[in-house]
């Protein structure tokens, strides 16, 4: 599904983000993505949503060079991905059940789609009483189900969850990880990036180590190593 090809990434000042990176990921797999900052991680995600183009290399979805992709051609592959960042980027001034509603019409999808699908998602969540709050009303846990909910709506094939527990205590990065961990297992490839070793050392699932532009690791049933 997703295949980075010798990817590097040098910026005008000379520093190496990325350096000669190569892996596949399979649909339907859930990897994680570890290393200190500074270690590449998020110019891998920028890549892989076509925000930064390599300086070598090539970045492949489902066998379609991304960066060669016309703007509009790149638009629907966005369409594809939902993400789910560390500080959450809900709209302040429209509740839950609009927020999602938003990604949705952004979409192009039809009122009576919104209706039915917002509660639906809501309840994946664990949060269908939530519906009429606003982000101000809600802990820092719900507002990341939110955002959760607001990038799956839309039925992607992968969701990149950035660092989505960096600002939660123990007991909602465990609650994070389980609504993660479900949305995997009902067919959604998932890219978590993380610091956390214990949310690493949970899932069991496959890590990439990064260190200083590489994968110096690939563990198909990984710990947090660093």
């Amino acid at each position: 599904m997703i295949h980075f090809d010798k990817v590097s990434k040098i910026y005008p000042d000379s520093s190496i983000a990325l350096e000669d990176v190569t892996f596949s990921i399979a649909p339907k797999e859930f990897v994680s993505v570890v290393g200190h900052s500074g270690a590449g991680k998020t110019t891998l995600v920028k890549m892989l949503l076509a925000e930064e183009k390599p300086s070598d290399g090539k970045i492949f979805f489902e066998s379609t060079d991304i960066h060669s992709l016309s703007k509009e051609k790149i638009n629907d592959f966005r369409r594809k991905i939902g993400v789910v960042f560390q500080d959450f980027r809900l709209l302040l001034h429209k509740n839950v059940y609009e927020n999602i509603a938003f990604a949705m019409e952004a979409a192009g999808r039809t009122d009576e789609e919104i209706e039915a699908d917002v509660p639906h998602v809501l309840d994946l969540v664990d949060l269908g009483k939530k519906i009429w709050n606003f982000p101000g009303e809600l802990s820092g846990g719900e507002k990341q189900r939110v955002a959760i909910a607001r990038a799956i709506v839309n039925q992607p094939d992968v969701l990149v969850a950035d660092e989505p527990t960096g600002q939660l205590d123990p007991l909602n990065t465990y609650d994070i990880v389980q609504i993660l961990k479900k949305i995997n297992d009902l067919g959604t490839t998932v890219i978590l990036t993380t610091h956390n070793k214990g949310v690493i050392d949970s899932l069991g699932k496959r890590v990439l180590t990064m260190e200083n532009g590489r994968i110096i690791r690939d563990d198909k049933d990984g710990k947090y190593v660093i």
